[in-house]
């Protein structure tokens, strides 16, 4: 089965930021090895915003790569089936807007951490007319040579998204950079809602505590401003269904930092995808910062 999150940008779509079917428990285990990661790059010129979407499953690994207008239209996609993947490498060519897009691949001597998504020993490309717009990976020379490009240029694609699914049963962790080249830094999300009268919930940031929320159950939804690298990113959490809801549910966690002075997204309208998923996918494309949007899983 091939996972391509088409409509990621979409954490911008229409259903970007609603809680997941937590119907299912399939649902959960399919997702559980999935990254959806978004780059604003340009293209002749123009901004446009480059999904890359890492998947795992028993058929071995998956990857998809699509290219959309700042309009959110579609300009190109390409998915590489995980049960066609045992040839790790190789490229597709494609006709965009009076030019050539290339996306080239080489993943047969990448190495894997615990997620679906190469650590090292790989590269991603993705050039338009023989110009560099995003490469990903430490091959680097071997990028440029397999595209034909003599005087290697930098891209200036900036990473502005990023989603996955993150699981456990009292502690949910994720590695987060909030700004583009920024330090890596580790997030834990702490939620004990087990037979607890008053469930809290504790956010840390390179072990260091940054927030924390009493009485959960009267703050299930919300938003709070954290400092990090002197920075600050606002935290919106929906943690409903872990107390109200199917045990095997999800909740939804986002960090987004406020690169704009504008504060818009405030009270419990924060998690309303009428008015969440236009703003963030408004504050993406003027290219206001990033944002991590984590689905937490609690496992029985």
């Amino acid at each position: 089965m091939v996972i391509i999150m088409r409509d990621f940008p979409s954490c911008f779509g229409e259903n970007g930021v609603q809680v997941a079917d937590s119907s299912s428990p399939s649902a959960a285990k399919a997702s559980q090895n999935l990254v959806t990661c978004v780059y604003q790059c340009k293209l002749q010129g123009r901004s446009c915003l480059i999904t890359v979407t890492w998947t795992k499953n028993l058929m071995g690994q998956g990857l998809g790569v699509s290219i959309d207008d700042s309009a959110n239209q579609c300009l190109c996609k390409v998915d590489i089936k995980p049960w066609l993947f045992s040839k790790r490498k190789g490229s597709k060519n494609l006709d965009v807007d009076s030019g050539k897009v290339d996306i080239c691949w080489d993943l047969s001597n990448a190495r894997f951490g615990s997620g679906p998504e190469p650590v090292e020993g790989f590269y991603l490309a993705v050039a338009f007319d023989r110009e560099m717009v995003l490469l990903l990976g430490d091959l680097k020379k071997e990028a440029y040579k397999k595209i034909g490009i003599t005087t290697p240029l930098d891209s200036d694609a900036v990473f502005i998204a990023r989603r996955e699914h993150v699981f456990g049963k009292k502690f949910y962790v994720a590695k987060a950079q909030f700004c583009d080249k920024g330090l890596i830094h580790d997030v834990v999300i702490e939620c004990d809602t087990v037979d607890l009268k008053d469930p809290y919930l504790v956010i840390r940031i390179d072990s260091k505590t940054v927030m924390q929320v009493k009485r959960l159950k009267w703050k299930f939804r919300g938003n709070h401003t954290i400092l990090v690298d002197g920075l600050p990113v606002e935290v919106f959490w929906d943690v409903h269904n872990w107390l109200f809801g199917n045990a095997t549910g999800n909740s939804v966690f986002m960090f987004r930092t406020c690169v704009s002075s504008e504060k818009s997204w405030t009270g419990q309208s924060a998690f309303d995808p009428s008015v969440f998923s236009q703003k963030l996918r408004d504050h993406q494309v003027q290219g206001l910062g990033f944002s991590l949007l984590l689905y937490a899983w609690k496992q029985e």
